[in-house]
């Protein structure tokens, strides 16, 4: 990490432990750069890369607190994935615009082109660029994509790049799933992280520029919380969630995109899009639920349960179709094995019904490339292709689960509860 950036971290983080907690529960970046006054902003043209997930502890967004302070200087907005209004579907290129509320440009990095990182132009309007987004914990959530992205590009450029960081909602502690091959590198995968990696932004940031994950290190600038943990889920931190995403829309949607999502890529089932309980279930015509759901429950996962039910089909073509459907709960989301619930689920339609979901894609033409992409690496699929056990894979991450757990211990910023 540049010299600058690292001394400024510190000085804030100092700064934050000074004083009393002014509220129960976890106080958000944002929270203590507005209680700094918004010092490290000022005389500063400020670009801020943001959507509605971006609010602080009251629900302000920060669009609004930045451009209602007259110590900010907010020249300009950008938007990631799904646009500066968190509306467009996911994979959906957002054009450049002007924000109708305040006026100011909007630059897409996730536009037409592909653009994915600021461009000269765009980072020739601002001396700094702030990132306040809400991710899910998950590498393939193209947040943390962008974010990199953009710190190389202002590393490049000399514009200094601002995390105010924000919970991780899967909790801190959690480091579970494939490892990344570089092969694979996309946007739902640009670091050699561990598709759960268990930091904050702020802390995965500091990865990113402290391990040369990026060509061009930038002067960084984390604004820490206070009051989180890393045992921490959603649900521990008394904060507000807004959706980040229109297949995220609430604060336990991080948790089922991380065991479901997986099973969406292969596709063939309904997993609830379009509901209020997106990758929350699995339903199909043929699915055997009570069968299906009794094998999954007889695995005695950790703070896991499988119960089998009927939904109604709000997509495609058996939309409006009541089907059969087996239903996902975390009763212990701290403990529950959310990425090996993909692989359990595609064993159980194999076992139990025949189903070899992989087998039947292959035999459609089925193009592998995204659900690749999406996992960091093509071990996942070929494992399944030769029917290895959940077991077997899950152990196969083991090592470099370990290793990377040794590698972010000098980036991470926030204790265990006591």
């Amino acid at each position: 990490m540049p010299k600058s950036g690292f001394q400024t971290t510190c000085l804030i983080a100092l700064l934050l432990s000074c004083g009393p907690i002014l509220n129960a529960g976890v106080e958000l970046g944002s929270d203590m750069l507005e209680l700094l006054r918004f010092e490290p902003l000022k005389n500063k043209r400020v670009g801020l890369l943001t959507n509605p997930s971006g609010i602080n502890r009251k629900g302000v967004t920060t669009i609004d607190l930045f451009h209602q302070a007259p110590e900010v200087n907010l020249v300009a907005l950008f938007g990631a994935e799904h646009g500066l209004d968190g509306k467009a579907p996911a994979g959906k290129e957002v054009r450049d615009g002007t924000d109708p509320k305040t006026g100011l440009p909007v630059f897409s990095l996730y536009g037409p082109g592909p653009i994915r990182k600021p461009t000269e132009k765009m980072l020739g309007h601002i001396d700094i660029l702030v990132y306040d987004l809400q991710d899910t914990g998950a590498r393939s959530y193209t947040f943390i994509s962008s974010m990199g992205m953009a710190m190389d590009a202002c590393g490049k450029a000399g514009v200094e790049f601002m995390v105010l960081d924000r919970p991780n909602p899967l909790g801190g502690l959690r480091v579970e799933g494939p490892l990344f091959n570089p092969r694979f590198r996309s946007m739902v995968g640009q670091w050699p992280i561990p598709y759960v990696y268990g930091m904050t932004c702020g802390e995965l940031a500091r990865m990113i520029n402290g391990m040369d994950m990026i060509e061009h290190p930038c002067v960084l600038y984390i604004v820490p919380m206070r009051g989180w943990k890393r045992d921490m889920v959603w649900r521990d931190t008394g904060l507000k969630w807004r959706p980040t995403s229109p297949l995220v829309p609430h604060a336990h949607s991080p948790l089922f995109q991380v065991a479901m999502g997986m099973v969406g890529e292969i596709g063939g089932l309904d997993l609830g899009f379009g509901t209020q309980t997106p990758f929350e279930l699995f339903a199909s015509s043929w699915l055997d639920a009570p069968a299906v759901s009794r094998h999954l429950n007889q695995l005695s996962l950790n703070g896991t349960r499988f119960e089998s039910t009927q939904t109604t089909v709000a997509r495609g073509r058996y939309k409006g179709k009541t089907i059969p459907a087996v239903k996902v709960h975390f009763n212990d989301p701290v403990n529950a094995p959310l990425t090996p619930v993909n692989l359990y689920v595609i064993e159980a339609l194999r076992l139990v019904q025949g189903k070899d979901m992989v087998q039947i894609k292959n035999d459609e033409g089925k193009r592998w490339g995204l659900f690749d992409k999406v996992n960091g690496t093509d071990a996942t699929r070929r494992d399944l292709e030769v029917g290895r056990s959940v077991k077997n894979i899950v152990q196969s991450w083991q090592q470099g689960l370990d290793t990377f757990r040794e590698q972010r211990k000098p980036y991470l910023i926030y204790p265990a509860s006591k």
